[in-house]
């Protein structure tokens, strides 16, 4: 089978696999093991590849902070973030508004989870922004668009992904590149927010009792010191981002279970449980498309992609431009890991050739692909929150187009000033 056969063998068994959908992680093998079939080589290559995929210490961060965000989800951390956010902003027209910005950022800081950050701050806020007349499609579609800061707010295993992916990227260099990313989202949603909810005329949020304010900054910080913990010690060098997690996972156990004694310990086996079927998918998709990017680099096609873009234009902009609209337009009927899983060994020969700094674009896939979780038909992040509202998808896909264009604009603004997003870690290098 010559190389271009090959390449038609590939592109039509994943695409046929998708369709009768069988579970990513098996359509990258089936293919993979389809043209290394055809064109001769041993099929136990493709089993050392999937061992080789996770044979790496990089890895060990995954279960950590899966770990600690579930130990998180599963508690009180939502309501009291949501209190803490409302204390600042809430007395404002579409104060509940940028609340649910504020909560969604804050909750993302520990979760790292754009569909865990939309379960849990929009089982609180959706019914509570309800409650004040706001509309459903509005509060569906604020609550799914802010939830997807956390993918670009540290720590996010998607960015571990990335650097996996990318052959060995700094993972504290990406935390840290993605926090001003996060609170550009931040204001940018919160600004769309604040024009939408001055049209509908929105009541203006009542403000929070004074006496009050001691107690919710309390367990505020709290809650809040498991990100601190991450951040602080990885930028400060005291340890690195698989230790910041294993001490996460120890912080948010005991102020889940001993300090606010927010569920039961019996429950800790009900957390164990679900976090080792999360870190069990990841893994085998990790496993998986190592062997899928071994076919694509056997078949030149990182080569073949970076030959189409160079010649459609030499002009970095423009490249940049057309990675960007691919990004976008693959992230809506494909999931997130996958894609960075598979497009990262593509795009990156592309990017580095334009001299672009290898963190840099990890942001920038990253934050392409969490708006994809909220553009259908597959809008993973998008479905939770219209399950939790009550909303048609039509109609929450509507109401998403203010914030369509808020995120797309952060977007442009982080691909091409890249010193907001290289800020934190060159500072960090020193």
């Amino acid at each position: 089978m010559s190389p271009t056969t090959a390449l038609i063998v590939l592109v039509v068994t994943f695409v046929a696999l998708v369709l009768l959908r069988f579970p990513i992680a098996l359509v990258l093998i089936g293919s993979s093991l389809v043209v290394a079939w055809g064109m001769n080589i041993p099929l136990a290559v493709i089993g050392q590849q999937l061992i080789q995929g996770l044979n790496s210490y990089t890895l060990l961060a995954i279960p950590f902070f899966i770990l600690a965000g579930q130990i998180m989800s599963e508690g009180g951390l939502a309501l009291r973030l949501v209190n803490m956010a409302q204390l600042f902003v809430g007395a404002v027209r579409g104060g509940l508004a940028m609340v649910n910005c504020i909560a969604c950022l804050m909750f993302g800081n520990i979760s790292g989870s754009a569909a865990a950050d939309a379960a849990s701050v929009g089982s609180v806020m959706i019914p509570m922004m309800k409650k004040k007349r706001y509309d459903a499609d509005f509060t569906t579609a604020l609550t799914s668009a802010a939830a997807v800061q956390g993918v670009v707010m540290p720590p996010s295993h998607n960015m571990i992904l990335y650097a996996v992916a990318a052959g060995g990227v700094s993972i504290s260099s990406l935390f840290m590149a993605g926090v001003i990313p996060a609170f550009l989202m931040l204001f940018a949603l919160m600004i769309a927010a604040y024009i939408v909810s001055s049209v509908r005329k929105y009541e203006k949020g009542e403000p929070v009792p004074l006496k009050e304010a001691p107690r919710i900054i309390r367990d505020g910080f709290l809650s809040l010191m498991t990100g601190v913990i991450i951040l602080g010690g990885i930028f400060t060098g005291w340890f690195t981002a698989t230790e910041s997690g294993a001490i996460a996972c120890v912080y948010a156990f005991i102020l889940t279970f001993f300090v606010y004694k927010d569920l039961p310990l019996r429950h800790f086996a009900v957390i164990l449980v679900k976090t080792f079927r999360t870190v069990s998918m990841v893994f085998f998709l990790i496993a998986a498309s190592k062997a899928f990017g071994w076919v694509l680099t056997y078949l030149k096609i990182p080569m073949l992609v970076s030959d189409l873009f160079m010649s459609i234009s030499d002009n970095p902009y423009i490249i940049m431009l057309l990675i960007n609209i691919l990004l976008l337009i693959l992230g809506s009927p494909m999931d997130m890991a996958p894609l960075i899983l598979i497009m990262t060994p593509i795009l990156f020969p592309v990017v580095t050739s334009l001299g672009m700094d290898p963190v840099h674009f990890g942001i920038i896939m990253i934050l392409n692909l969490g708006i994809g979780l909220i553009t259908p038909p597959v809008g993973t992040v998008l479905f939770v929150g219209c399950a939790i509202g009550k909303v048609s998808v039509e109609a929450a896909t509507k109401a998403l187009v203010p914030f369509y264009i808020a995120l797309i604009a952060v977007l442009m603004i982080i691909t091409y000033v890249p010193g907001l997003v290289m800020f934190l870690p060159n500072l960090m290098k020193g």
